[in-house]
């Protein structure tokens, strides 16, 4: 039996769950359920599968396809669980699953290996492991067989926010069926009808199949998309532990989802030689896509709310209250989300949850950043968080990690005062080098060269206080970088 190749698609925003997901920190790399990230969940999903699978069966370090701006968190996330990922190939754009999972297969066979790909996204949860196992063990079967597998979720309710898959006929020997077609979200009364019949599922997201067979479809169905994967692939390099795509061919790549692009073309009869088939599962899923998913899937308390954080709730019932960085007190609501982080605050009834994203236009439209980073701003060596602005001043609080070390830099429109809070700091101004501990401070000039590092054993935290005529972080001159960092 070929061993199964993790492949975790990391691309996504989740727009629809701000001001928790932004930009620069989408929804997979937050913990949303349980004490995991949603991608650390998904890493781990296929831990102690060979004890319902064939003694044996080989799990592959996962190959994660992610923004090339999220590189630094993917990898750090998976380093605080002890995932080992084979590569982290980094699009410089989104253009949707479809090309993200050509360039996994990509990966896969330019090593000489032609494993079986287990397809997940990194922000779904799946809360009963063991029938998720069970479901991928069948899979695994009907994809040695030659089949492009999916895996439709048995419906709980009649669900109008998702997609569904229409069954075909059983597979003989397997819990599968061929896969009849896709169906685009329905109306309410189409819902209802689909949840009656007992044909239908949701549609997941997820897949299995031979790198080879994908890569196959992909040149028989869509060859110009196939084209420009394989050309933004071959033109690009290693770096570090990731993979670097070159960025003008993988721009001119069009953006499309694995359902539309191959998937339904096949169930519709267009994929001549390809067969495809669904696998139903019933294993606890959620994609999390909205607040309202967020609060079924969270820990209800007698009134029905899901809390977290400090919160305080009176007569209040059937509502999401979530507090990041101070009290939230909710009185005589219901129904009603409430999310508080330490820059902005989301009030929305669940009935018009799916509207946040228009939030989020205006936010952009309006030139704001609210929708790109939360206060606190992570970066390979640590993260800073924001304290207070004003016109040509800016306070932050800077942690850096031990052993890490920030570019050697300098600024072109301002000034940095630095006071050392907590441990000891290297610092290089100019030709000097020095070291700073506790309560000891230095400053460094507009236009000097500069650099912070941490040579100690515990988080070094300062205070920085910048002052010029312009405090952007794009202000930046970058000479030497540990962590590979163009300016």
């Amino acid at each position: 039996m070929k061993p199964i190749q993790p492949v975790i698609l990391s691309g996504g925003a989740g727009t629809r769950l701000w001001p928790l997901s932004r930009e620069y920190y989408p929804k997979q790399l937050l913990t949303l359920s349980g004490d995991n990230s949603l991608l650390q969940d998904t890493l781990t999903r296929l831990n102690g599968i060979d004890s319902c699978c064939a003694q044996g069966l080989a799990v592959l370090p996962a190959l994660i396809v992610c923004n090339e701006e999220h590189r630094f968190l993917v990898a750090e996330q998976a380093r605080q669980v002890g995932s080992a990922v084979s590569a982290i190939i980094l699009e410089p754009v989104g253009r949707n699953t479809a090309p993200a999972l050509t360039l996994a297969a990509l990966h896969i066979t330019a090593a000489g290996h032609d494993s079986v790909m287990m397809v997940m996204p990194a922000d779904h949860v799946i809360t009963q492991q063991p029938a998720f196992h069970d479901a991928v063990c069948q899979a695994l079967t009907l994809a040695g067989q030659g089949y492009l597998v999916t895996f439709g979720i048995v419906p709980r309710r009649a669900e109008t926010g998702y997609g569904y898959i229409r069954k075909g006929q059983a597979l003989p020997g397997s819990t599968g069926f061929a896969l009849e077609r896709f169906v685009e979200k329905p109306d309410a009364a189409t819902a209802t009808q689909y949840l009656q019949s007992g044909d239908y599922l949701w549609n997941s997201g997820m897949f299995m199949m031979q790198a080879s067979l994908w890569l196959q479809a992909m040149q028989q169905l869509q060859p110009a998309m196939y084209q420009a994967c394989l050309h933004s692939y071959q033109h690009g390099s290693p770096d570090r532990d990731f993979y670097r795509l070159d960025n003008e061919q993988f721009r001119a790549c069009h953006s499309d989802s694995i359902d539309y692009a191959v998937m339904e073309k096949i169930s519709a009869g267009s994929g001549a030689g390809l067969r495809s088939c669904v696998i139903p599962l019933a294993a606890g899923w959620s994609d999390i896509g909205s607040f309202p998913a967020l609060w079924e899937v969270g820990a209800a308390d007698a009134q029905g709310n899901v809390t977290r954080g400090d919160v305080y709730a009176h007569d209040s019932r059937n509502s999401l209250l979530l507090a990041d960085s101070r009290l939230l007190a909710a009185i005589g609501i219901q129904d009603t989300i409430v999310i508080e982080t330490a820059d902005a605050v989301l009030v929305v009834h669940k009935d018009h949850a799916q509207d946040v994203k228009k939030i989020v236009e205006r936010i952009k439209n309006d030139a704001r950043t609210e929708h790109q980073t939360h206060r606190r701003v992570f970066r390979p060596w640590g993260y800073y968080e924001g304290v207070d602005s004003g016109p040509g001043f800016q306070v932050k609080r800077i942690t850096v990690h031990p052993g890490s070390r920030l570019s050697l830099q300098m600024h072109h429109h301002r000034a940095e005062h630095w006071v050392v809070v907590r441990g000891t700091a290297r610092v290089t101004r100019g030709s000097e080098v020095f070291l700073l501990t506790e309560n000891q401070s230095t400053y460094i000039p507009v236009g000097e060269t500069h650099r912070l590092e941490n040579p100690g054993t515990v988080a070094l935290e300062i205070i920085e206080v910048q002052s010029g005529s312009y405090l952007g972080e794009d202000d930046i001159v970058r000479f030497d970088d540990m962590y590979g960092r163009k300016d």
